[in-house]
């Protein structure tokens, strides 16, 4: 991510909102220019009616004052009264080239407003997800992926269409409201005054209902969310629930999440249904009101009968507008969720290195000095007063039983967690971890987990997925040495082999030999093997320790096992216990001592359950 963009905090919606109109606020600015023009060119026809009512087929021509000057000169222009009176078909040419004009003026808008649409949101779609990638990793540990997909989906396309329909059709409404009085005030003032006294009503009800919309709307949206985290976790976990018989379990909690959000929006359909409904009876008694007052004011001669079939022209023009206003007003209720829930991702702290962090060469000792950890929202540490040295160049072994802290000591290693102050230090060589840029550390840290993470691609691209360009070579010898290039050559379709999503098409063993290859094609100077080969047997796990002593060449390479005979050719080995370092030494050595390595051996080797 840029640097500008990492530093970024927005207080406002206002602010985040014109930072993704950044590269289509010129192109919007434009659109609503032209639908001035739209405006206009619909404002101009019930002057061009009234014109040809009261001076062309009116026996006895009056000129009240209320028509436009410019007007005057363009019909004086085509000839005049007695003429046009002669040649009324010149009006209807007029009328026609002003809805040809407006026709290609709507194209434009279309077109314009359509271009800057999809900029903006395709600059909102790359902003977010550069911003989630920045990330730390202990955020996504706290926020659900349904969520944040639901987030950057609908919650994206809800203030796309706000910007890009509903904002500009609030200045159309506004520039045709104004245009519009005008011109009904220069014909009756007294017929103005009760057609506009109907617009703050509307506006004024509709800002009743906002908080009320806006509230539901919001529980709506976080309902989706859990709607969605429900959703994705069971279409990855398929074969899991499969597994356990939990189809029905599953069935009955996503029914039951679907049933709460449904009566959510059930709720918040009836209040916009009583929004939407108040807002039409009260736009029909203003039509109704001003069409009778103005045939009333029409027989008694203060207006003409060209001028009163403009004004109820004009106030049926507002009719749609006003309503419109008072719709969008309360679609600003979901816009402004949408934007607060955008606002909460990209106003969360993304991975910042310390200023002046450097790039050194891994292929050092890396130590732990006295290390101490917990999770957030965790009553107790993790690890507690962890020290210990891994050689560079050497082969390092953690043992310790589920939840003694041994993943978590990579994670800290590898930046994927920063370690609070106070807590202890990591040192690579003689400079602090928090001193190394994370970017680097994550190049020269190759890292396979227990239950790696597969796209869904072929075999071939997930094996070389860090490699710029592909090359089978390096692509086949790093499956080679994971023992998984004889397994691919039995597939029909060999390396091309599709991998379903989350590599679902395969066993747990190969999932994780693609995963040992695919960091084997990395080639970088410390190695992380954490748990990695628990899936496969005891044979392939030797095949593939052996194949990895031959080729790691000088590299750094800790494993990270529960089984013993994974660990014991290791240079050095500890054992954690209840976050602590139990034990440290060789094979031979923690046999020789009789602890917690000894009785573990036994159990092992004997085959006690």
């Amino acid at each position: 991510m840029e640097n500008k963009d990492k530093n970024l905090r927005f207080k406002t919606k206002t602010q985040m909102v014109m930072y993704f109109l950044e590269g289509s606020t010129a192109i919007f600015l434009f659109s609503i220019l032209i639908s001035f023009c739209v405006t206009f060119l619909e404002l101009i026809g019930p002057k061009i009616v009234q014109y040809a009512i009261d001076f062309c087929i009116s026996e006895s021509p009056t000129d009240s004052g209320s028509t436009p000057g410019y007007l005057k000169t363009f019909m004086d222009f085509l000839g005049g009264n007695e003429f046009l009176r002669s040649h009324l078909y010149l009006i209807a040419v007029v009328i026609a080239v002003i809805a040809l004009l407006q026709a290609l003026c709507r194209y434009l808008f279309r077109l314009l407003n359509s271009i800057a649409s999809e900029k903006l949101i395709q600059r909102m779609r790359n902003k977010l997800f550069e911003h989630i990638m920045h990330l730390p990793f202990s955020w996504h540990g706290k926020n659900h992926t349904g969520d944040i997909i639901q987030r950057c989906t609908s919650d994206v396309e809800t203030i796309r269409a706000f910007i890009s329909e509903q904002l500009l059709s609030l200045f159309r409404i506004v520039i045709r409201i104004i245009v519009a009085m005008y011109f009904m005030i220069n014909i009756d003032g007294f017929l103005t005054f009760f057609s506009g006294i109907f617009i703050p009503i509307i506006v004024l009800y509709s800002c009743f209902f906002h908080n009320r919309i806006s509230s539901q709307f919001e529980h709506a949206d976080s309902e989706e969310g859990r709607l969605s985290a429900t959703a994705q976790e069971n279409l990855t976990g398929v074969r899991v629930v499969r597994a356990f018989g939990r189809e029905k379990y599953e069935k009955d909690r996503f029914e039951k999440q679907n049933q709460e959000y449904t009566e959510m929006w059930i709720s918040l359909m009836k209040t916009l249904a009583a929004f939407w409904s108040s807002n039409d009876l009260i736009s029909g008694l203003q039509v109704m009101l001003v069409t009778v007052l103005g045939a009333v004011v029409c027989v008694q001669g203060r207006i003409t009968v060209g001028e009163y079939i403009a004004f109820v022209s004009y106030n049926a023009m507002l009719t749609w507008p006003v309503r419109a206003l008072g719709r969008i007003i309360s679609e600003m209720s979901k816009a402004g969720v949408s934007i607060d829930r955008l606002r909460y991702i990209m106003n969360s702290e993304p991975e910042k290195d310390k200023e002046g962090a450097g790039e050194p060469s891994l292929r050092q000792d890396i130590r732990f000095e006295n290390v101490s950890f917990a999770y957030d929202n965790a009553t107790e540490e993790v690890l507690r007063g962890v020290s210990f040295t891994i050689k560079a160049g050497t082969t390092f072994g953690i043992l310790g039983s589920t939840g003694s802290g041994k993943s978590t000591l990579m994670y800290l290693m590898d930046k994927l967690y920063e370690l609070p102050e106070g807590k202890g230090t990591i040192y690579v060589g003689d400079t602090e971890l928090s001193d190394i840029k994370a970017s680097h550390l994550r190049r020269n840290i190759g890292f396979v987990l227990q239950e790696p993470f597969l796209f869904s691609r072929s075999l071939s691209e997930n094996i070389g997925i860090t490699l710029k360009e592909p090359d089978m070579k390096e692509i086949r010898n790093a499956a080679r040495i994971a023992a998984l290039d004889d397994t691919i050559r039995t597939f029909l379709k060999g390396y091309d082999t599709y991998v379903g999503e989350r590599g679902v098409t395969l066993s747990g063993g190969q999932k994780q030999r693609t995963a040992i290859a695919q960091m084997l094609v990395q080639k970088p100077p410390v190695m992380v093997f954490d748990d990695s080969l628990s899936a496969v047997d005891t044979q392939t796990d030797a095949r593939i320790r052996a194949a990895l002593s031959e080729n790691v060449g000088d590299s750094t390479v800790v494993l990270i096992s529960h089984r013993i005979t994974t660990l014991m050719h290791a240079d050095n080995i500890i054992v954690l216990d209840k976050g602590k370092v139990a034990e440290s030494g060789t094979h031979d050595e923690l046999l020789a001592k009789g602890g917690i390595y000894k009785r573990i051996y036994d159990i092992q080797m004997q085959g006690v359950v």
